[in-house]
């Protein structure tokens, strides 16, 4: 059985959503233990449990990723938990589908706080125990959004567009301490983020893929014919968490079926 990432203990922020049960899973079954963070703490425990049962190990942790005190409990708990941090997956984020005119000073603020400022806090919280345990990997979430920005949403395509900066910026900054950073940036992706209407992600359905009209959209802007799905998101995150990519810092690898082509 592969084992690409034993030894090895990852924080996944956003870990109780689709693409972050997707990566606790798969990072646990190439023998990651796991810190399942999500500001939904119930939904946390359930997809810890769900590894756990199948035999991987893994905790799970409340974590508003826009508080250090929530960053300093997780990274100090994995520690005690696991003896070490060396993978932290930024996948915490938050959209509002809005024109430009619609877009609220509040929703840019959170748009931009839960996305860019949580995942710069984050780097920050768990630098020092990276470096305690020889190196490490931060993985970001990007966007086809930065990529290929569309009218409308500016808070979400510039939170993405950010991310790119921030990736390098951290990237340069820890190089010396064998800490990589990576950005994966998602194309269209099957998730509950684009399906219901949630307090992070609110859609109706004149925006949600429930619609029909508003699926076929998508799934035509993707050359490859299918929308991306959490698991793809996962691979390629356990290949940037990989060894295989020992000399990849700084730069983004897009997963989008083609879409931003």
């Amino acid at each position: 059985m592969p084992e690409r990432l034993k030894g090895k203990s990852a924080i996944i922020t956003g870990g109780a959503g689709a693409m972050g049960a997707a990566q606790a899973n798969l990072f646990a079954s190439e023998g990651a233990c796991i810190c399942v963070a999500d500001i939904n703490f119930e939904a946390a425990k359930t997809i810890a449990n769900q590894v756990n049962l199948a035999g991987g190990k893994a905790i799970a942790v409340r974590l508003d990723v826009r508080d250090s005190d929530d960053w300093h409990s997780a990274v100090d708990l994995s520690e005690q938990q696991f003896g070490i941090v060396n993978i932290l997956c930024n996948l915490a984020g938050s959209n509002f589908r809005v024109s430009f005119d619609e877009q609220t000073e509040d929703q840019w603020h959170t748009i931009i706080n839960v996305g860019l400022t949580g995942t710069f806090i984050g780097t920050k919280v768990s630098v020092p125990a990276m470096r305690r345990a020889g190196g490490g990997v931060i993985l970001n979430i990007g966007s086809l959004s930065a990529i290929r920005p569309r009218s409308g949403g500016p808070a979400y395509t510039a939170q993405k567009a950010g991310m790119i900066g921030l990736t390098k910026s951290t990237a340069l900054s820890y190089a010396k301490d064998n800490i990589r950073c990576v950005l994966i940036s998602p194309g269209h992706v099957d998730t509950p983020f684009l399906r219901e209407n949630t307090t992070y992600s609110p859609n109706d359905w004149s925006t949600s893929i429930n619609n029909p009209e508003n699926y076929e959209k998508r799934l035509s802007r993707t050359p490859l014919g299918r929308l991306i799905t959490p698991d793809d998101i996962a691979n390629a995150f356990l290949f940037a968490a990989s060894d295989e990519a020992a000399m990849i810092t700084g730069s983004m690898i897009t997963v989008d079926g083609g879409a931003a082509l």
